[in-house]
């Protein structure tokens, strides 16, 4: 991309696929990132912004953001340690940023320095948790049966039935004693 290698030199990889081009940046250069893309580049239009859990090390935040009068998307990607998922709010850049940082913080716990007003958006209050990580036990699926057949057998037309198995990542202790 024109003018990022002389920005930002090896501090950021541009990759490209399928015709789609990403930029990866470490979280210090999260901000100046959007903030030359939007200026320099003519991305002024915020599409969206969510996280990725890469367990064990890290969160992948990804924006997207589109240059209307070039016609072109471009993907910007950070990452963020597990055990300190801070990255600076991209709410002064893109306005847009807002309810998606707010998502992103409520789901993954990705917390976005510096956010106007990061409080929790879409769960019910009390909610414990982060639903997105790979390592939260979806409750709902060890304490009530899936609906549907699952396993060979299940479904009632003769075949034999293997053992019942929990959802991944549900410990063998968890839920009820039949499971």
């Amino acid at each position: 991309m024109n003018g990022l290698a002389e920005r930002f030199g090896d501090r950021a990889r541009v990759s490209e696929s399928y015709g789609d081009t990403t930029v990866d940046v470490a979280p210090a250069d999260w901000i100046e990132l959007l903030t030359y893309v939007r200026d320099d580049l003519g991305y002024a239009f915020f599409d969206w912004l969510t996280g990725v859990d890469e367990p064990p090390e890290s969160f992948e935040v990804v924006a997207h953001v589109y240059n209307p009068v070039a016609g072109r998307r471009l993907l910007l990607r950070t990452r963020v340690p597990h055990d300190d998922p801070h990255l600076p709010s991209a709410v002064a850049v893109y306005r847009g940023a807002n309810w998606h940082e707010r998502e992103t913080y409520e789901m993954f716990g990705v917390i976005f320095d510096g956010h106007p007003h990061l409080v929790p958006l879409l769960l019910p209050d009390g909610f414990e948790g982060h639903p997105l990580r790979k390592d939260f036990i979806l409750a709902a699926r060890v304490a009530k049966p899936w609906p549907g057949a699952k396993e060979p057998g299940e479904s009632g037309h003769g075949a034999p039935s293997r053992r019942r198995t929990l959802p991944p990542g549900v410990p063998a202790d968890w839920g009820p004693p039949d499971a």
